[in-house]
C-alpha cells in the first residue's frame, strides 16, 4: 500500500514538481503530486499526496499557511524575487516605518499576484507573458492575512513570520509593504513552515521513526490518510459500520446513512477548511479513511470515496 501523505521539506534551487521525481521512482508510481507548489528559490513544507490520497487534494490546497520570509529592501525585481532583474530602486526605510507598513497588511487584503506566476490570462500563463515582453493585467483579489510580524531588522533585510490564507503571494505582500514603507524591495528568501496543522518539525521527527511502511516510511515518512492527518487538516469526521460503508461505496443517498450521526473531532476554527457556503467532513470505518463528504444547507453530497479503503 503505497498511498498516503509525505511531509517533504522541498530544498531551495528545485521546482516543486522536480521534488516529486525521487519520491515517484521509490515508490514506483505516477499517481503522486503537491498541494501546493513553491517558488524554486524557496523551501520547506510541501505536502505530498500519492496514489488514492489523491482524490483528496482539492482538501488541502484551501488550507492556511505559515511563513518566515525575507524581505531585501532597497531593490524590486521583475519577478518580485532573487532570481529577477532589478527593475526599481529606492533609500532603505527605517524599522519604524517598516513596523508601521506591516500593520496595514492584516485581515482581509486585495492584492495583486505577481506578474511572473502561473495565473491563467485569457489561457495563456501570466509569466509567459511577461517573458514575452508584455504586461499582464493582474486583478487584484481578496486574500487574508492572520498574523504577520517583524522578527528582526538588520538593514537592508527584513524578516518577518506571514500568517495567511491560500492563495496569498508572498512576493506580492514584500512588494506592497516597501512601497508602503517610502522604498521597493523583493523577496530574499521565503521558508513555509505550516500548513493548516501540519509543521516543517514533524519532517524532522516522524522520519527518524520506524513505522508500517519500512524503508519508505524511513525515507520519505509516508504516512496513511488517518484521523490524525484529518484533525491536522481540519476536518471533522463521522464513524459509520460496516453496513454504511457498503451504502457509501455504492453511492446510496448520504442523507440516509448520515442521519442522527454524531459529528466528531469539531475542528478549531483556525483550522476548519470551509468552501463556503459548503463545509467537508470525513467519513471513516474504525481507523479507515471511507470518504470525504461535503455539505451545501441541510444538503449532503459526496466529495470523494476511497473505493478500497
Amino acid at each position: 500500500m503505497n498511498s498516503g501523505i509525505i511531509l517533504l521539506n522541498k530544498k531551495p534551487g528545485i521546482t516543486s514538481f522536480d521534488a516529486l521525481r525521487d519520491i515517484k521512482r521509490y515508490l514506483g508510481t505516477g499517481k503522486v503530486g503537491h498541494t501546493g507548489t513553491l517558488d524554486k528559490f524557496a523551501q520547506g513544507l510541501l505536502i505530498i499526496l500519492a496514489r488514492n490520497a489523491l482524490r483528496l487534494s482539492k482538501y488541502f490546497s484551501h488550507c492556511d499557511k505559515v511563513y518566515e520570509a525575507g524581505i531585501l529592501f532597497g531593490t524590486e525585481t521583475d519577478t518580485l524575487d532573487p532570481e529577477g532583474n532589478v527593475t526599481a530602486k529606492a533609500p532603505l526605510p527605517a524599522r519604524g516605518d517598516v513596523e508601521n507598513a506591516l500593520s496595514l497588511f492584516t485581515g482581509e487584503i486585495m492584492q495583486s499576484p505577481p506578474e511572473y506566476s502561473a495565473i491563467h490570462i485569457n489561457g495563456k500563463r501570466a509569466s509567459d507573458l511577461a517573458r514575452e515582453g508584455k504586461a499582464p493585467e493582474m486583478k487584484k483579489r481578496p486574500v487574508t492575512i492572520y498574523k504577520i510580524e517583524l522578527l528582526s531588522w538588520q538593514p537592508p533585510l527584513a524578516e518577518i513570520l506571514v500568517h495567511c490564507s491560500s492563495g496569498t503571494y508572498i512576493r506580492s505582500l514584500a512588494r506592497d509593504i516597501a512601497i508602503e514603507a517610502g522604498s521597493r524591495a523583493h523577496l530574499n528568501s521565503l521558508v513555509r513552515t505550516k500548513v493548516a496543522g501540519f509543521c516543517l518539525e514533524e519532517y524532522h521527527t516522524e522520519t527518524q521513526r520506524h513505522g508500517e511502511y519500512g524503508e519508505i516510511n524511513e525515507k520519505y515518512n509516508l504516512k496513511i490518510i488517518d484521523k490524525e492527518v484529518i484533525s491536522n487538516l481540519g476536518l471533522p469526521w463521522y464513524e459509520v459500520n460496516e453496513h454504511e460503508v457498503q451504502n457509501i461505496r455504492q453511492g446510496k443517498p448520504l442523507a440516509e446513512i448520515l442521519y442522527n450521526k454524531e459529528i466528531l473531532n469539531s475542528a478549531p476554527s483556525c483550522l476548519r477548511v470551509s468552501y463556503s457556503p459548503i463545509s467537508a467532513a470525513a467519513v471513516f470505518y474504525g481507523e479507515t479513511l471511507i470518504a470525504v463528504v461535503e455539505q451545501t444547507g441541510a444538503e449532503w453530497k459526496y466529495g470523494c470515496v476511497i473505493a478500497d479503503g
